[in-house]
């Protein structure tokens, strides 16, 4: 077994074991011992949230606006169509707009660099990675991440920048780029750089998982830190109003404004060609699934909500990256069940290698997000939270 799947396969046994679904000795032990660390992940939390309260630790101004989207919770809120649409909006309002992102298991430098250079100090030798300076897209999936890659192909015109240390990847596209508004991807928890603006995220379908802090639940803080935000969205809404959840997050802050959100699918796309089909393709065709996401159960679901009849369907851990015989197998099994096509999403799609043969078209479903108060009502809320 590589060292990779065997880093997949401990990583889906410890989320079987938080999420309840695995028990036996060994995961009862396990949850006893991640109970513990949970008690002191709680108390390391809140303690570096008092010292930026307190002004013993302060945040880095840049003198730009920022606006920082993200979530109490590990996992997927649907966070990255709500970056996109944010970063389109100010863009096409006048703004000169840069993404901030960590890069999430981009292709680091060799160990022994990263070593020297932290030993050194030599913060000067390893300027931040752009994907995209607004005009080309610059670095490939692999070197800049899933979600930094996806937003730097469908926003050519925003800079997306990487670096674990969103302080200087600011000031770079402020100085170098003359950015003037900063978005930072996946930011709640960033407290070293000022934001302006807070936005958190809360999936419909799992709001807080078993309410517990990592790793024994999916709370990266207490649900009360909630009360930082300025402006909460429900994603995944099914539009019947979340009135429980609404009152739990006006419990922990009766000052943000809540809106609902829905993903949209909006039509399919061949990854290599870049020929799209309409949704109503799928209506009846048998598919073959495949997905390294969060929520693979959502992707599946709104397949057969569109329709499809998913013959076969293979789940790999969150952010894999697929090798060229992982795709043919797929395809394969597909073949031998009848499947007519191949879909994956579109964060995966970034992380298929190039085949010289397919014997089934390979698809990604696109998805948008789609405000439950209609398109207008939402760019004039936008307007409202960044130029007021």
């Amino acid at each position: 077994m590589s060292i990779r799947a065997f880093l997949e396969r401990s990583e889906a046994y410890i989320l079987g074991v938080i999420e309840d679904r695995l028990h036996g000795f060994w995961a009862g032990v396990l949850r006893v011992f991640l109970r513990a660390l949970s008690l002191i992940f709680h108390v390391l939390v809140q303690f570096r949230l008092w010292l930026y309260r307190t002004g013993i630790f302060r945040p880095h101004a840049l003198g730009c606006q920022v606006i920082s989207i993200g979530n109490l919770t590990v996992g997927g809120t649907g966070k990255t169509p709500i970056v996109e649409v944010f970063a389109r909006t100010l863009q096409q309002s006048g703004r000169k707009v840069a993404i901030l992102s960590r890069g999430y298991r981009k292709e680091e430098d060799p160990f022994l660099t990263r070593l020297w250079r932290r030993l050194t100090f030599d913060v000067q030798e390893s300027p931040p990675r752009v994907v995209s300076d607004g005009r080309h897209l610059l670095l490939d999936s692999a070197m800049s991440g899933d979600e930094p890659f996806m937003l730097a192909q469908n926003l050519p015109e925003v800079a997306v920048i990487v670096d674990a240390n969103r302080v200087k990847a600011g000031k770079y596209a402020v100085k170098k780029l003359g950015c003037d508004t900063l978005i930072l991807d996946d930011g709640f928890q960033y407290l070293h750089l000022k934001h302006r603006l807070d936005i958190v995220l809360v999936d419909r379908t799992n709001p807080f998982g078993n309410r517990r802090l990592l790793p024994r639940g999916i709370l990266r803080e207490p649900i009360s830190n909630i009360n930082r935000a300025g402006f909460i969205f429900i994603t995944k809404s099914n539009g019947d109003g979340a009135a429980e959840l609404k009152q739990t997050l006006r419990r922990h802050n009766p000052h943000a404004e809540i809106s609902e959100c829905r993903h949209s699918a909006k039509y399919l796309q061949d990854i290599y060609t870049k020929e799209r089909a309409p949704l109503d393709y799928l209506k009846g065709l048998p598919v073959a699934a495949v997905s390294g996401i969060a929520s693979p159960k959502g992707f599946e679901d709104e397949l057969v909500r569109l329709g499809a009849r998913v013959l076969y369907h293979k789940r790999y851990a969150d952010h894999h990256r697929y090798t060229q015989l992982e795709i043919i197998d797929v395809i394969n099994k597909g073949l031998q069940r009848g499947a007519k096509i191949v879909v994956t999403t579109e964060k995966d799609a970034v992380r298929f290698p190039m085949l010289e043969r397919r014997d089934l078209p390979l698809y990604f479903l696109r998805v948008e997000i789609e405000m439950l108060t209609g398109a207008e009502e939402f760019r004039a809320w936008i307007n409202r939270i960044c130029f007021k």
